[in-house]
């Protein structure tokens, strides 16, 4: 069903291949298009004005957040819908959502966005659905968000509320690791942030955001004094704790300082945001709690996991790994081909369970599920599937090329 009060607001640039991907997930629900492009030179611009889409030029200025105001100029909805090219929109959340819109005080709805490829945190929440007002504009250059111009504008006017939306309403590709490597996005956020920040030095948002960029490429003390310094600040909103606290814990991990980082993986466990935004601090607290030999701590933070997402492939692998540490075998068996069925690209899901089919005396079906893991293997990592293989051989067991 077609909302004429919603407008779809985004920026692109050579976003021919997905593109067509993305207005197709939103083109029988909002009543127009503004993209703003921002020099493609493939045909973006044509696939949007295929689409019915208005699209209008905008001179890059590496200011994300200045693009996406260039384009609410345009917009005549009642409610603004924000997407990026490598984004799909869920249309089932629309039934959700609407009671929401209809609500005289509602500003903003908040939308749970699905990272897919990232490994331990698949979930995010984002202010990507706001209704038209004069007063809201986006600002940083980087991780542009409207979040500053709407606590401005409740504090003058303060009647309008935020809501959250509690199911998936957005599929984001963008995090894939062959994604990131291919468009440089490292590089491209931390020249952004460390500009902005130079300027806003206890900005706790983009101390977060910047923090975990650094830890994630290394300079894991640039990154916890950063983080340390976004903790410091009054005006952080819960989101932003729960990741300033997350990224510390991951950054003391790194830094083999356990006891710290457990305090901060509790404090981001007991921040009051969705489950499914936790995911990531449950997930990684296990993991801590697995590799120092405490499996029940780790088997109920797993099974928290699952408690949360049903079908978070990850957590029902390693509940596996837990399971089999602890001498469960028929369990761990069982957590191995739960986890195949819910991401069947795993590979280590696979050889696990290989390994406990070859002990349990299964030759035929271990042999099935190592050939399994041997071809994923070979398309993911050759030089794993190669070592598996010959591993393989010691024990009798001859793979397939």
């Amino acid at each position: 069903m077609v909302h004429n009060s919603i407008s779809l607001a985004m920026i692109v640039k050579n976003e021919a291949h997905n593109l067509p991907r993305c207005l197709d997930s939103v083109k029988d629900i909002v009543g127009e298009m503004i993209i703003v492009d921002t020099g493609s030179t493939d045909n973006t611009k044509g696939i949007g004005i295929s689409y019915g889409a208005k699209v209008y030029d905008y001179q890059w200025n590496d200011d994300f957040a200045q693009a996406r105001n260039f384009g609410l100029q345009y917009v005549s909805g009642d409610w603004v819908l924000v997407l990026d090219a490598d984004e799909v929109f869920n249309p089932k959340i629309i039934s959700q959502i609407t009671p929401l819109m209809e609500k005289d005080d509602c500003l903003v709805i908040n939308l749970i966005r699905h990272e897919i490829g990232t490994v331990s945190s698949p979930y995010s929440s984002l202010s990507r659905f706001f209704r038209r007002h004069p007063q809201i504009s986006f600002s940083r250059p980087y991780h542009a968000l409207i979040d500053d111009s709407v606590i401005a504008l409740q504090e003058k006017e303060k009647q309008w509320k935020i809501f959250d939306s509690n199911e998936v309403a957005i599929a984001h590709y963008g995090y894939q690791p062959e994604v990131i490597a291919q468009q440089e996005k490292a590089q491209k956020a931390r020249k952004a942030m460390e500009s902005y920040l130079a300027e806003n030095p206890h900005d706790a948002y983009v101390c977060s955001k910047l923090g975990a960029l650094y830890v994630s490429l290394g300079e894991v003390k640039k990154g916890l004094k950063l983080l340390k310094t976004g903790l410091k600040s009054n005006l952080a909103t819960a989101t932003t704790l729960f990741e300033l606290h997350y990224h510390l814990a991951n950054a003391y991990v790194k830094e083999g300082q356990i006891s710290l980082a457990v305090k901060h993986y509790q404090k981001a466990i007991a921040s009051p945001i969705l489950g499914k935004l936790k995911l990531g601090a449950y997930h990684n607290f296990g993991s801590l709690c697995y590799q120092r030999g405490q499996y029940q701590q780790a088997l109920n933070l797993y099974r928290q996991c699952i408690i949360i997402e049903p079908h978070y492939a990850l957590a029902y692998y390693n509940l596996g790994l837990t399971h089999r540490a602890m001498g469960n075998i028929s369990l761990a068996m069982e957590t191995y081909r739960q986890s195949i069925k819910l991401n069947p690209e795993y590979p280590w899901a696979y050889q696990n369970l290989g390994v406990l089919l070859l002990q349990q005396g299964y030759m035929e079906e271990s042999a099935e599920v190592f050939q399994k893991a041997y071809n994923l293997h070979k398309q993911q990592n050759r030089s794993v599937a190669e070592n598996l293989k010959e591993e393989l051989k010691l024990v009798g067991l001859n793979l397939n090329d």
